[in-house]
């Protein structure tokens, strides 16, 4: 588990995006208890949260790997950091609609 770890910090410690997920995703779920929201869409929301920065962590590992073969531009890896970096965009693409699903109704109804 040391490695992985020292992967997590050293994600969080380098990237501001990693740190923003955590951080958003940290309000949704105070959102979600101060809501009251039942216990199975608060567990869809931790999984999505999870999916997000999981797909934003393999982005990170692809870009540092990416760079320590070349810095020169070379279109196999800027192809590959591309669909790496739109992985992560539909993620979070994907994370807004589940959110808007399980956040509006109880908004609604303030």
């Amino acid at each position: 588990f040391f490695y992985a770890f020292r992967g997590i910090w050293t994600a969080l410690t380098t990237q501001l995006n990693l740190r923003l997920h955590f951080l958003i995703g940290s309000l949704v779920l105070i959102l979600a208890v101060y809501l009251q929201l039942p216990l199975i869409q608060i567990l869809i929301l931790i999984l999505t949260i999870m999916h997000v920065v999981a797909t934003e962590m393999f982005n990170t590992a692809l870009e540092f790997m990416g760079d320590g073969v070349t810095l020169e531009h070379r279109d196999f890896l800027k192809h590959a950091k591309d669909i790496s970096a739109g992985g992560v965009l539909l993620s979070a693409i994907f994370a807004i609609i589940v959110g808007l699903i399980i956040f509006v109704p109880p908004l609604l109804n303030l």
